[in-house]
């Protein structure tokens, strides 16, 4: 008899458990350069979160100040201003999945969409985000994906993400390599525009 009200009680309570996710289909590196309406290189200069709303709307913005070093599309200010739900305000901490987390210095390549209007407002989320990492060994700087992997292949973004990362930091694109590809990438499509 016990065995008889398990399923229906297993299933009242699988209802009861908040589930959340978050699931991104990984953009390509075109639809990365397409839909950021702001690409630039830039320096984490200040990192600040802060309790905002009320009620049952309450919850934490994160805001993230860059010096820009680059604009690569759009023009940003000297200084930009990143805002992403979520953060640490004293002892609380709110996350959001594969949200990139930021610190003072960092170097980053940010393909930025709807700033301020949506909660991570990245193409693709962490897709979005590329960190600019001296490599100890070589001395040159290396472009690292949002799950801190060296990138070697951009045209493999969206199609095989193993294939277009590399446990080998020597094969490893640089900063420069990935904003020139997002200026031939930017180039083609005036281009195709223009015909």
């Amino acid at each position: 008899m016990k065995t008889k009200y398990l399923l229906p009680l297993t299933l009242i309570a699988i209802g009861f458990v908040r589930v959340s996710a978050t699931i991104v289909v990984p953009p390509t590196f075109e639809q990365l350069v397409q839909q950021a309406e702001l690409i630039f290189q830039g320096t984490v200069t200040d990192v600040r979160s802060v309790w905002e709303g009320e009620g049952a709307q309450r919850h934490i913005d994160t805001y993230i100040r860059f010096q820009i070093d680059e604009n690569v599309k759009g023009n940003a200010t000297s200084s930009y201003t990143l805002r992403v739900l979520g953060g640490t305000v004293g002892d609380e901490t709110m996350e959001v999945t594969d949200s990139p987390k930021f610190k003072v210095g960092d170097r980053e390549i940010l393909f930025v969409e709807h700033n301020n209007e949506q909660f991570v407002p990245l193409v693709g989320i962490n897709h979005g985000h590329f960190r600019v990492q001296r490599d100890e060994q070589t001395g040159r700087d290396i472009m690292m994906n949002g799950d801190g992997e060296p990138v070697r292949d951009l045209s493999q973004l969206g199609h095989n993400e193993e294939a277009a990362t590399t446990d080998d930091v020597r094969q490893a694109i640089s900063p420069d390599d990935l904003k020139s590809s997002i200026h031939q990438q930017l180039g083609d499509r005036s281009n195709l525009s223009a015909k």
